[in-house]
């Protein structure tokens, strides 16, 4: 199991930040690059001819060593949505077909294909939260309900960021695949933390950006595109996503052909070395710790947390149904509104959402943040 990585960030020790699943601070070494990167722009007649694309490469291939993807199918785009947006524009999904989203879903992957769906003449199904929380078998059931629409397109968090239930991606591809119908992975809540391999699980699209648990900056995502669709027209129209056009050849417009891989797809404005880096940074870190280790220190403390709140008349989802690094905590006669303001005025952070007390810790977190956590919650909330 990893230890804690307290020293690597800069939170003193009366801090409690168990808030990862918003946003995550970002470790001593990412803010150096950052700083770094600030002081390329300001004197940027020092660059490396040779400077942007190493960039560029680095990032593509520390974000495609967390979901075991090769490099060449690693977009760099600045969010989510842009990601699903790409998908949108390179997918033709058939008229009189359905798209399975969950039920409160973060809006990426769901309002997509809400907004398109008059136009393109499918209809969206939404899997209600289940009373259960086996978000797993909910899905699947929708998957093969043989009274409705056929299916084009499961477009899902592989974690419910409400209510921190955790999907089994394997099961639910499979299943996918049998329909013959495509797959979209939101994996803001689990790239760099679970372990996920495309290859294996073979989605047609999976992303995640870095300002949760990659450790990284707002604005800095990366886009998985299955080689099946990397012959698609790109979001936006620029010179890196085409073979030859480039200022410093002679001709500017030499050949319009796209280029190879998933670069086609890359964003516009894409030369971001300030944070870029800082995004690589952090995803390096994650992937030297490893997913086991990982998880092994989360699981630990999130179990701790569900001990530690026996009791106190919160329920929390069946161990085997709950991602290893999000607690949420279900309040039987409502949770109270000032609730977070409370724990926030002893130094002590989670996030409410949808009802529920969000508790997320990463590797800067301890058990002496989960003891501090348990005890402040029940002199503030009881």
């Amino acid at each position: 199991m990893l230890p804690s990585q307290r020293d690597l960030f800069d939170i003193p020790r009366d801090v409690c930040f168990l808030n990862a699943a918003a946003w995550s601070p970002l470790p001593l070494a990412v803010q150096e690059a950052g700083r770094v990167g600030v002081g390329r722009k300001g004197q940027p007649w020092k660059l490396d001819a040779d400077f942007m694309s190493n960039q560029y490469e680095r990032a593509r291939k520390a974000a495609a060593a967390l979901i075991g993807a090769d490099p060449a199918d690693i977009a760099l785009i600045p969010s989510v949505g842009y990601g699903v947006s790409t998908a949108g524009k390179v997918m033709t999904l058939p008229r009189g077909s359905r798209v399975l989203v969950l039920q409160d879903d973060h809006t990426s992957p769901v309002l997509e294909w809400m907004s398109r769906a008059e136009q393109g003449g499918y209809t969206v199904e939404q899997v209600k939260q289940p009373a259960d929380g086996d978000w797993t078998a909910a899905v699947l059931d929708a998957i093969a309900r043989t009274d409705a629409a056929p299916l084009s397109l499961v477009s899902i968090s592989s974690v419910h960021w409400s209510d921190g239930g955790a999907l089994d991606l394997s099961r639910i591809a499979s299943a996918v695949r049998r329909e013959g119908a495509a797959f979209l992975v939101d994996a803001t809540h689990d790239a760099g933390v679970r372990r996920i391999d495309v290859k294996t699980l073979d989605p047609d699209f999976l992303i995640f950006p870095t300002y949760k648990w990659v450790l990284g900056p707002y604005g800095r995502a990366f886009l998985y595109v299955a080689k099946r669709h990397q012959n698609g027209v790109p979001l936006e129209q620029t010179a890196p996503a085409r073979k030859g056009v480039a200022a410093e050849q002679k001709i500017y417009f030499r050949d319009l052909s796209y280029a190879g891989g998933a670069r086609r797809y890359d964003m516009g404005e894409r030369d971001h070395f300030i944070t870029l880096e800082m995004a690589a940074v952090g995803m390096e870190m994650m992937a030297g710790w490893g997913n086991d280790a990982i998880v092994g220190r989360l699981g630990m403390l999130t179990d701790r947390l569900a001990d530690g709140l026996a009791n106190s008349g919160v329920r929390v989802l069946d161990r085997k149904l709950r991602a290893p690094h999000l607690l949420c905590l279900q309040f039987p006669k409502g949770m109270s509104d000032d609730l977070p303001k409370k724990l926030a005025a002893e130094h002590v952070y989670a996030a409410p959402r949808l009802g529920r007390l969000r508790i997320s810790p990463h590797v800067y977190n301890d058990e002496q943040d989960v003891d501090r956590f348990v005890e402040v919650f029940r002199k503030v909330a009881l």
